[in-house]
């Protein structure tokens, strides 16, 4: 009895040993892990920026800067028509940059005597300081500052915007419509598919985790990659108007040039902002007496058909609208750049 009880003890040892010594060697592999992971993750974070194609290089050369509060902004400034007074200001959307409106340039050249475009504080070749309070207003202040810039701040300028730029341009219509000395004077205003109405604004699921993710945004920022960009845009083009994959490595070496994708939760802000000041950008937009138009591509996820545009034309019934074929979706000016660019056209040429 007592040498089977013995037995017993020593064999329960021996698996208490054995245990003890798996979780040795687990812990010990745990660290290896651990220690090879934190070189290769550094490495992974500090991928550089891919290089530009040749088109966004060419794009890039043949921009300029000027300073606005000692930071750069990269803008385009083309010369068109000779002979027309038209000016026409481009303001581009989240989270891309003033190279979004490539395929409709030339067209505009035809029409205008001036087309101009910036990329906004914070994208693209622009600076991207961080941190920084990131905000509607100042980008607002920087496009006057552009124009002012270019001696153009005494002209009637038409605004043609996408999705953020929407936003910008409602505060300068609100700025122009209280006659603030030294503001834009706005001859029209074009929007597009953008969420100028918070109620039926409809953010992709990483942009809300990034503008609420508190101390998690900083190292989402960091794990970003073109792969996770891509999966996360694509969806919002419509089905068969889905950019190329080096039509997305474009839109991401312009996010990443700068670091830009550590300083996107920053700049996702601007949804917070336009729900807080909704009456003042929505209030400039429904008492304007300019021609106002809005080009829509309806298969927008972030702006609902029909939710949005009923509320559009319940809002703005001066205002006049193009709805784009069914299958175009929240970029129209690059998914449909023929028919995106015959609409703004039919509405310039109506007054």
């Amino acid at each position: 009895m007592g040498l089977h009880l013995g037995r017993r003890a020593d064999k329960y040892a021996l698996k208490i040993r054995s245990n003890s010594l798996l979780e040795d060697m687990m812990r010990e592999w745990w660290v290896q892990v651990g220690l090879l992971a934190v070189p290769l993750l550094a490495a992974y974070l500090h991928i550089p920026p891919p290089q530009l194609s040749p088109a966004l290089h060419s794009w890039k050369s043949s921009g300029k800067f000027f300073t606005y509060k000692g930071l750069r902004i990269f803008y385009q400034d083309s010369v068109g028509v000779v002979g027309s007074p038209e000016i026409v200001v481009l303001l581009h959307g989240f989270p891309t940059s003033s190279y979004d409106w490539y395929k409709i340039w030339e067209g505009l050249t035809l029409r205008f005597h001036r087309v101009i475009a910036l990329d906004f504080l914070g994208f693209g070749f622009s600076d991207k300081p961080r941190p920084h309070h990131y905000s509607i207003f100042e980008q607002a202040s920087i496009v006057e500052a552009l124009l002012r810039h270019l001696g153009l701040q005494n002209r009637r300028i038409n605004l043609l915007s996408h999705d953020y730029g929407d936003t910008v341009a409602q505060e300068l219509l609100y700025r122009y419509k209280q006659n603030r000395s030294g503001r834009l004077t706005i001859k029209s205003l074009c929007l597009s598919n953008g969420g100028i109405f918070p109620e039926t604004h409809r953010p992709l699921l990483l942009q809300k985790l990034l503008k609420d993710g508190g101390v998690l945004s900083p190292i989402l920022t960091r794990l970003m990659n073109f792969f996770v960009f891509s999966r996360g845009l694509t969806p919002v083009f419509g089905p068969y108007t889905r950019p190329s994959e080096s039509e997305l490595w474009d839109m991401w070496a312009g996010i990443r040039n700068n670091d830009g994708n550590l300083v996107i939760d920053s700049l996702l802000q601007y949804i917070n902002q336009r729900k807080k000041f909704r009456r003042r950008w929505v209030g400039a937009l429904a008492s304007v007496t300019i021609p106002i138009h809005f080009i829509y591509g309806p298969l927008d996820p972030v702006n609902p058909y029909p939710e949005f545009l009923e509320l559009y034309r319940k809002t703005l019934p001066r205002s006049t609208v193009s709805i784009l074929d069914d299958h175009i979706s929240h970029y129209p000016q690059l998914e449909d750049p023929m028919g995106f660019l015959n609409a703004y056209m039919g509405f310039i040429n109506s007054f």
